[in-house]
């Protein structure tokens, strides 16, 4: 039996928009695909495909739930490969990089000031993993939010 991969990072990540943005249940209520560029053309240091956003619809109906991570507030970037996709979090960290490795998904810091977690989705079957990390970060900072 032959198997066909995803191994397209244009194709993966726009698989990754579908989920992100197609999806109103959970944490990813909350979130947006936002400054995509259509005409996106990857590179093998990758380019930004399109931003993550936290639109401050939370899907929480009774007010309760907060976040630090303000309405409009990017979450992570998207970044294209010729052959995979990645996701550069600008918010929570440390929770993606644990999350991403608790997923089996490649993952590394990323030295820059403020610091950045890279979570790699190099395959159509990891989108719904790297989706996993996505909600894990929301979920944290509605933690956070919630905490202070």
């Amino acid at each position: 039996m032959v198997e066909d991969r995803t191994t397209d990072g244009t194709r993966i990540a726009q698989l990754l928009s579908s989920e992100l943005d197609g999806r109103e249940d959970g944490e990813l209520a909350a979130l947006a695909v936002t400054n995509a560029d259509r005409d996106v053309d990857p590179t093998v240091d990758g380019v930004r495909a399109y931003d993550v956003t936290i639109t401050g619809d939370s899907g929480d109906t009774d007010g309760d739930v907060a976040t630090d991570n303000s309405a409009g507030e990017r979450l992570a970037q998207v970044f294209v490969h010729p052959d995979r996709s990645h996701l550069e979090f600008t918010a929570g960290q440390d929770v993606a990089a644990e999350a991403a490795a608790d997923e089996g998904l490649r993952v590394r810091p990323k030295a820059t000031q403020p610091p950045r977690t890279l979570v790699f989705v190099e395959s159509g079957a990891e989108v719904k993993r790297a989706t996993d990390v996505v909600q894990a970060v929301v979920r944290a900072e509605r933690a956070d939010g919630a905490s202070t």
